[in-house]
């Protein structure tokens, strides 16, 4: 008796929002595009009371200062040291001091067990900043059309180059704005180029085989471009 065979699922990215990742920005399936800033952190509890004051009326001004949404993005992922204990075992093949070459040992062999011991998280911040050439025209539709397109994928709007452009143009003057007013709450800012904007979203989304499972540089990928 013959067995039937097993429906094959869905691809996982009939289900994901992104259409593609190009020239530093994640261009959305209805045509929306979304660029991310890597912000460093502040330790607020040791600031002295003035200073936290001045972050305080710093971040309002910011808050106040903005017409149009943000997502802030706190990613928690354990600490993978692989590439720090790799640096370490190179430096102690070519150092010639043997008492260097102890203090090294002992150093690698600590943090290991500290690694060992306890799950070592590290914490990332990020900042969405979001442009939408048609925001407002939600006002007109009804509660089920809405309801519709939110249980439903989405259908990719494939941009011709000219208006890739003039959105990519529209939202990296907001990102501008944007890492001005986080900067001045001495905040360190940085724009995800392709590259980065890749590997966050494969973190993100597989999270237990990032660690083994590199991904190559983006340039030796082939992609494939909408225009």
């Amino acid at each position: 008796m013959a067995h039937a065979k097993p429906k094959s699922g869905q691809p996982t990215q009939r289900f994901l929002d992104i259409a593609e990742i190009r020239e530093d920005c994640v261009v959305m399936k209805d045509g929306t595009l979304r660029a991310v800033l890597m912000v460093s952190s502040i330790n607020f509890a040791l600031k002295s009371e003035d200073e936290q004051q001045a972050i305080i009326q710093g971040y309002m001004q910011f808050l106040n200062g903005l017409d149009h949404p943000l997502q802030v993005v706190i990613q928690s992922r354990k600490m993978n040291v692989d590439g720090y204990l790799a640096t370490l075992k190179t430096q102690e093949e070519t150092i010639h001091n043997e008492l260097l070459k102890t203090q090294i040992r002992d150093y690698t062999s600590f943090i290991q067990e500290l690694v060992e011991l306890g799950q070592i998280m590290q914490k990332r911040f990020f900042v969405v900043v979001p442009y939408d050439p048609s925001e407002g025209s939600e006002k007109g539709k009804g509660f089920l059309t809405k309801l519709s397109s939110a249980f439903s994928p989405a259908k990719i709007i494939k941009l011709n180059e000219k208006n890739f452009q003039d959105r990519r143009g529209t939202l990296m003057r907001q990102v501008s704005t944007i890492a001005s007013g986080l900067g001045s709450m001495s905040l360190q800012v940085a724009l995800l180029d392709t590259q980065g904007l890749i590997e966050l979203y494969y973190s993100s989304y597989n999270p237990d085989v990032y660690d083994t499972e590199k991904l190559v540089d983006v340039g030796k990928l082939r992609v494939e471009t909408h225009f």
